[in-house]
């Protein structure tokens, strides 16, 4: 059996866009992938709303970065045969004033550290597949904390496939099969978690065959 891990923010736990709480197990984008995968595959979904590539949020929380969290992450699920990255979204705060290609070099970071990593089978370190979230807009109450994200993010499919080059890495371009919700321009609305987990489980299957 083969082990997924993906790690990210709200929109892999299932942040609901109109603020409703928490999609089901099987209508969020990891249940979505697993169902497509298979019995041959275990998913386990470590998504935290917030969560920065390697920033620690200055106004909701130092457990925010993800890189901080990853080490020990990967040591209590190992082994892992591929960990899926969906990260950069929270980066695009006004507060953390970085800039496009910075957020996926910082993705990057978070890739090297799995490769350089032993949480793989054998004491191997896992495969990465970087996924460049889905473009933001700036909508609603909670758009104005990302005041210029969406330019920004709109860059994401180039920058971040250039760090995917750059690490070796397997990428995924999330823009190419979604779009960000219009209610809160941040998170996805149920389909979108359908055909993202459809679309990431096919890219593992190619990965994993």
């Amino acid at each position: 059996m083969k082990t997924v891990l993906c790690f990210g923010d709200s929109n892999t736990w299932g942040h609901r866009p109109d603020g409703s709480g928490r999609y089901a197990l099987n209508e969020r984008w990891p249940g979505v992938m697993e169902a497509v995968l298979g019995d041959g595959f275990r998913v386990l979904v470590e998504g935290l709303g917030g969560r920065t590539t390697v920033h620690d949020d200055p106004i909701d929380g130092a457990h925010l970065n993800g890189l901080t969290y990853l080490t020990p992450c990967l040591a209590s699920q190992k082994p892992i045969d591929l960990v899926v990255i969906m990260l950069g979204t929270n980066d695009l705060k006004h507060r953390f004033s970085v800039l496009a290609d910075d957020i996926a070099r910082a993705a990057g970071k978070l890739v090297q550290l799995v490769q350089q990593s032993d949480a793989g089978p054998q004491g191997s370190a896992p495969d990465v597949l970087l996924v460049a979230p889905a473009p933001v807009l700036e909508v609603g109450a909670v758009g104005i904390r990302f005041t210029g994200g969406q330019a920004k993010s709109q860059q994401f499919s180039a920058t971040y496939a250039a760090v995917a080059d750059e690490l070796g890495c397997h990428f995924l371009n999330a823009g190419d099969h979604i779009t960000s919700s219009q209610i809160d321009g941040i998170h996805l609305d149920v389909d979108a978690h359908l055909l993202l987990g459809q679309a990431i489980a096919a890219r593992v299957l190619e990965i994993m065959e």
